[in-house]
């Protein structure tokens, strides 16, 4: 088990802020991607949390980030179409979902085609604001191919993480986020930072024979969850927020060997897609709300003590943190410091 540490949100927030601000961002722009970095961090989702700043740091001193990005959405028959113009993922992600929600507080769907920003974290973290707010939403980043079966000669497909969240009466949002594969490839890079294996079933090699070795699987392939299923769930994926998200300029850097090139970590580039829906207006509140009501209650009656709905236990670990604190795993934090001290930002201190 690893150690940890434990940090206040603001003090956590404030210090992925500061460096944000000098890798190059506005401070508010800053602030708003440290505020979801954290947030997933607090939630339990630590492979898409704080883990990965430094990797983000790196994307934007070499201008993979564009720290400066122009975001603009133009509007195609009732669909926005948003251009992150190389963008953090975090900040084209919550413009998206955003502009998303303002849309269907007038219309019962409405739809965000994504195109040229950065990996966007935690996908689930998107539809959960859209949640809060009273709406039903879908996430979905198309990422490069990543997927493979035993023997594949190459990568497939990607593993394009798929999210949705929606408003249950007198609970908190049912949130489910998944990557295509049997576990996101966050697992993988967080097991190669450590030093451990992964479980086998997890990957294989570059020439498609499986493998536990965490820096094999980094610069292999993932297995998709249940075979053909995950591979045809992907498909979907690469549909929405590859095939209808980019568009003819993107087609190139798409391509596998392009993505190789690049390396591992959180890309800039790609593209995605959000849906928000109103439930006031596609049907009547009250009916929603009965029937959401009465098909969880029917779950969770049925399914055990031990059961829970997607977004629970985050959502708890979530409250907990705010209350007492944010716990970091050791090897993060050391991370962190060493980042810091490279760019003269002061660190955080922990709880006491």
């Amino acid at each position: 088990m690893m150690s940890a540490t434990t940090w206040s949100i603001d003090s956590l927030e404030s210090w992925a802020t500061r460096l944000l601000v000098v890798s190059g961002l506005a401070a508010q722009d800053a602030a708003a991607i440290a505020g979801l970095i954290v947030r997933t961090e607090a939630r339990g989702v630590v492979t898409h949390g704080l883990s990965r700043l430094p990797s983000y740091v790196e994307k934007l001193q070499s201008g993979e980030y564009n720290a400066h990005a122009h975001i603009t959405h133009t509007m195609k028959a009732g669909a926005v179409r948003l251009d992150g113009d190389g963008a953090m993922g975090q900040l084209a992600g919550l413009r998206a979902i955003e502009k998303c929600c303002e849309l269907a507080r007038e219309q019962a769907v409405t739809l965000c085609f994504a195109r040229n920003l950065g990996h966007l974290g935690a996908v689930g973290l998107y539809p959960l604001i859209a949640a809060e707010r009273g709406f039903v939403a879908i996430a979905i980043q198309r990422t490069p191919p990543l997927l493979a079966m035993p023997g594949s000669s190459g990568p497939l497909i990607g593993h394009n993480p798929i999210a949705f969240a929606a408003p249950i009466p007198d609970s908190e949002p049912l949130v489910f986020d998944m990557a295509c594969s049997v576990a996101a490839r966050g697992h993988v890079l967080l097991a190669v930072e450590r030093g451990e294996d992964i479980p086998g079933g997890w990957a294989v090699d570059e020439f498609g024979t499986p493998t536990t070795d965490a820096k094999s699987a980094r610069d292999g392939m993932l297995l998709p969850f249940g075979g053909y299923k995950g591979l045809g769930i992907a498909m979907l994926g690469e549909i929405l927020a590859g095939s209808l998200a980019a568009d003819m300029d993107d087609r190139e850097r798409m391509q596998p060997a392009a993505a190789a090139s690049l390396g591992a970590g959180a890309l800039g580039g790609q593209t995605a897609f959000f849906l928000v829906i109103n439930p006031a207006l596609a049907t009547e509140t009250l009916t929603y709300a009965a029937l959401a009501t009465d098909w969880t209650r029917q779950f969770a009656a049925n399914a055990g003590p031990a059961a829970r709905l997607p977004g629970q236990r985050a959502a708890t670990l979530e409250r907990a943190a705010r209350d007492r604190g944010v716990p970091v795993a050791s090897d993060v934090v050391e991370r962190l410091l060493t980042l810091s001290e490279r760019l003269g930002v002061a660190a955080a201190s922990p709880m006491q």
